[in-house]
């Protein structure tokens, strides 16, 4: 079996970092099978503009979990952008919001498996899921699994 190629959203580094969240010791427990080979991990330049937006020293300790954990951190895609735009297009996400819907158009551009995401409002809910799959699937891409940690390390996406 394939292992898991995981996509860690900004939330999942705030989520890291802040112990009183429900679902931060499943992110630690994440960052650590990442580290050990368990899961490729990958995280993108979208996500390090965000991390660059927090206040010091946070900013700099989550940047730090790129190096110390391993992470692949890819670029930006002229096609994740067209992507992006379709998901703004179809409501899906609020233009007001690109950034989130170009974190879930990078990760289904790199055929990735899944998007570690604790971002409730736009990124991991039910809308989000279901349309993004119809989307993907007409634009000819592969789905994507938005989902958090715990999900991941408990085996509930493995089957896929």
């Amino acid at each position: 079996m394939n292992k898991l190629r995981i996509y860690l959203e900004t939330s999942a580094f705030n989520y890291y970092f802040d112990e009183d969240r429900n679902g931060h010791e499943d992110v630690v427990k994440l960052f650590n099978a990442i580290k050990e080979g368990e899961y490729e991990g990958y995280t993108s330049r979208y996500t390090t503009d965000e991390l660059m937006k927090a206040s010091e020293p946070k900013r700099s300790s989550m940047l730090s979990l790129i190096n110390e954990y391993g992470l692949t951190v890819l670029g930006y895609a002229i096609e994740a952008s067209k992507l992006a735009s379709t998901y703004i297009g179809e409501k899906i996400i609020p233009a007001s919001q690109r950034l989130d819907s170009l974190h879930i158009a990078i990760a289904t551009v790199y055929r990735l498996s899944c998007i570690i995401s604790y971002n409730f409002h736009h990124i991991n809910r039910d809308k989000t899921r279901f349309n993004v799959a119809i989307i993907n699937e007409r634009e000819g891409y592969e789905g994507i699994i938005i989902c958090t940690a715990k999900e991941v390390l408990n085996n509930d996406i493995s089957d896929f």
